[in-house]
């Protein structure tokens, strides 16, 4: 047993000596259970020897899961200390902190105070100039709505392009290819070729709308592609449009009613009906513009009294943004270090709930490193109990084992003084949490 650390030499040779007690007990035994039961039992030297080296390692095993309980808590409680120290440390940082925020609110409402002043005398001064200002501004605002009111106009007739853009984007040189293979035209779609040749080819001929013609103009699909994307859509001529308004009126001209016939002709029809569309609200843009020119020199003289205007008051607006930027950054920091402040409270007061919580954490986890520590004394002595119940103790009957182990060798290691837990039970010991 000398390999096997323990408190005390005392403790060593007591485990020593009961361990030849328990091998003499068994001899006892034996001639009891003889003589009662007529059974044998024989005990030889190699039976202590295994006592020996199976308590070493039932103890072994056993102080080895109980110093790991221990390493794990004693690992949480220095942990536990580290933090209570470091809770300690930001309680005295916040105390700082706080002095430094409460300053800064003093400072930040005194100068709220001078901008507040300073800008109600800047907005009355403006308040005088801006009469004039608006006076000036009516006739130039006139013309901007009237620009305003072309541009309007003039964008409603953007998505009606982007549309035609789109449609020719969907055309592709194979889309092309086997629209123009058909020998005959789908019910209807002749009256898109018939339109493209009205609108690309300048025809005027009515005789001249056939498939034979459309097919002739669309030989060349990227040729055609490209007369599509240089097409004048601002210049249509009045007798073209006029050309074209029986077809564009026909129930059936539309994409949804084309794209059952074919995926070009539903795209050439789309680009048609959207580029007539825009040419149409161009056409109402164009007298807008003209009464937006007129009234956009008249601005452009007014605009030059106005300058006059301007000046001043660009300089009384200029001290008044001024005063309002230093006001705008002054409320910013007041509400920078209120939001310290707030934010400095919370840490305070999540600080002590943690430190409240940690405290009584770090009292139940002591008393479990002290509890670990006593079982782990008291280890030695149901280790030894347990052994020999492993190593002798199975030949013998329920009411002999009791009598060897509570009996016999229970008051034997109390009177060896050797530690042990009062009323172990070896099942238990040998037993695992499974």
């Amino acid at each position: 047993m000398s390999d096997v650390e323990f408190p005390s030499d005392e403790i060593r040779d007591g485990i020593s000596q009961h361990m030849a007690n328990v091998h003499l007990s068994i001899d006892e035994a034996n001639r009891k259970y003889k003589e009662k039961e007529r059974r044998f039992n024989y005990t030889t030297p190699t039976s202590f020897l295994e006592l020996i080296q199976f308590y070493k390692g039932l103890l072994g095993r056993k102080r080895g899961v109980i110093d790991d309980q221990i390493g794990r808590l004693e690992q949480g409680l220095n942990i536990m200390q580290r933090t209570t120290e470091r809770v300690d440390l930001l309680r005295k940082e916040l105390d700082i902190k706080m002095v430094d925020v409460e300053h800064e609110k003093v400072k930040t409402n005194e100068l709220i105070d001078i901008v507040g002043e300073e800008s109600n005398i800047a907005e009355k001064e403006e308040g005088v100039a801006k009469i004039q200002e608006e006076e000036t501004i009516k006739i130039a605002n006139a013309a901007k709505e009237c620009k305003a009111a072309a541009e309007t106009e003039l964008e409603a007739a953007i998505p009606a392009m982007e549309r035609a853009e789109n449609a020719v984007n969907c055309l592709s040189k194979d889309a092309i290819v086997e629209f123009k293979g058909f020998a005959q035209a789908p019910n209807g779609a002749e009256q898109v070729t018939n339109a493209c040749l009205i609108m690309v080819k300048g025809e005027k001929n009515k005789k001249n709308l056939t498939w034979p013609k459309g097919q002739l103009m669309m030989k060349d699909p990227t040729k055609f592609l490209q007369s599509l994307y240089d097409f004048d859509k601002d210049g249509i001529r009045d007798d073209t449009l006029a050309l074209l308004k029986p077809i564009l009126e026909l129930d059936f001209f539309n994409y949804e009613t084309m794209m059952k016939k074919s995926n070009a002709a539903a795209n050439l029809c789309n680009w048609i009906i959207n580029i007539i569309e825009y040419n149409r609200i161009f056409r109402n843009v164009e007298p807008l513009r003209a009464s937006a020119k007129e009234a956009e020199d008249l601005a452009t003289v007014k605009t030059a009294e106005l300058k006059i205007v301007q000046d001043k008051v660009a300089e009384i607006v200029a001290k008044v943004n001024e005063l309002k930027e230093q006001l705008r950054a002054a409320e910013e920091k007041l509400n920078f270090v209120n939001g310290q402040a707030e934010s400095l409270k919370r840490n305070l007061d999540l600080a002590s709930r943690l430190v409240n919580g940690l405290s009584d954490e770090n009292v139940r986890w002591k008393n479990n490193v002290l509890t670990f520590k006593e079982e782990n004394l008291t280890m030695i002595g149901n280790a030894l109990v347990s052994a020999a119940f492993v190593s002798y103790i199975g030949p013998f009957n329920a009411a002999y084992r009791k009598e060897l182990w509570t009996e016999t060798w229970l008051p034997d290691i109390k009177a060896c003084k050797i530690p042990i837990t009062e009323g172990v039970d070896p099942l238990y010991v040998l037993s695992n949490a499974a």
